[in-house]
This record gives C-alpha cells, structure tokens and sequence, in this order.
C-alpha cells in the first residue's frame, strides 16, 4: 500500500546534496542514501525526509516517485522531464547522477542533513553488494518484490514497535494532509 505524502523539492535537494558528497552517486547508491536517512529520520523524528513510497526491488528498497524522475531525465520514462528536474541534475552513462546545481539547505532541516549526512558516512563507500545486503532488511523481507514496503515494516526495521508505528502513521498522515 502507497503510504507516504512524496515532497519533491525536498528530495531534489536531497538528492543534490548526496551526490555532491559521494564518490560515485549512481541511483543505486542514491537510493540506498536516501532509504537508511528516511528509515532512521522517520524512527528519531515521526516523519521521514523525502516521503516517497519505497518499493522492494531485486537489490533492496526503490523510492518510486525518485526512480520515476530519474528515468524521466534520463529520457526512458513513461512521462518525459521537460526541464524542470534536468535543472537539477543529469543521468551519465545510464545511472551517474550528476548535479547540475548546489542543494538549497534551505530546503532541508538540520535534522535532515544530519540523517543524510550519518548515512553517507556509513554506507557512502560500500560496494553495491554490500549496500544491496545491508537494505535487505526486515522491511525489505517482508515484502513482495515489486510491491510497496509498509511504513509500519520500515519503523520495526528501525527499532520501533506497532504502538509507534500507529502513532506516526496517525500524526504524520494528519499534518502531510493539512499541507497537500
């Protein structure tokens, strides 16, 4: 089941800052950034920072609407970018993303560089097998390949229990929707 509120702006900046710090920021090694910063941001903080839906996929966790924009400036999407994410970054040689401007920090709380920061720390040199095994968490087992990863999956990955889980999706669904 879809369950997140997706903040575009948010991500784009994110994704910017992620590939400006890594050595190679292939979408593989993005999406995994981006997963362990929204898993451990959504345990400590109640909300995760991109709010996209993640899909398990052969090597782990997907953000959707991300991999969506991705495959859209690369040029093999079902909807075609028409200059506004290119303005962000470009795809080289497939899978490279390359920023094409600095982060707005403006657009990411302290607590989100900080999340983002931790897991480019830990898992910003890994190998893609290394990175892949360590996002085949329970959240990632316990789904269906090719299906949307439960936010309740992610939060028990992260440490919380169903009462935390209950309590966020409450809350968070509740200011996300006051917003949308």
């Amino acid at each position: 089941m879809k369950n997140r509120i997706f903040n575009t702006e948010k991500t784009l900046n994110a994704i910017l800052y992620i590939a400006e710090r890594l050595k190679r920021s292939d979408f593989h090694k993005v999406f995994k950034i981006l997963y362990f910063s929204d898993r451990e941001h959504l345990i400590e903080y109640g909300r995760p920072i991109t709010g996209d839906t993640y899909i398990a996929m052969n090597y782990g966790p997907v953000p959707s609407n991300l991999y969506d924009i991705f495959k859209s400036v690369r040029g093999d999407s079902f909807f075609k970018d028409t200059g506004v994410f290119s303005q962000y970054f470009s795809v080289d040689d497939g899978k490279i993303i390359k920023a094409n401007k600095n982060a707005d920090l403006d657009e990411l709380s302290e607590s989100d560089i900080e999340h983002l920061d931790n897991a480019i720390k830990i898992y910003g040199d890994m190998s893609m097998k290394e990175i892949s095994e360590k996002s085949h968490d329970y959240a990632w087992k316990n789904t269906p390949t090719n299906n949307y990863i439960d936010l309740s999956d992610i939060i028990f990955e992260a440490g919380g229990d169903s009462e935390y889980a209950d309590y966020v999706k409450e809350n968070y669904f509740a200011k996300t929707l006051e917003y949308a």
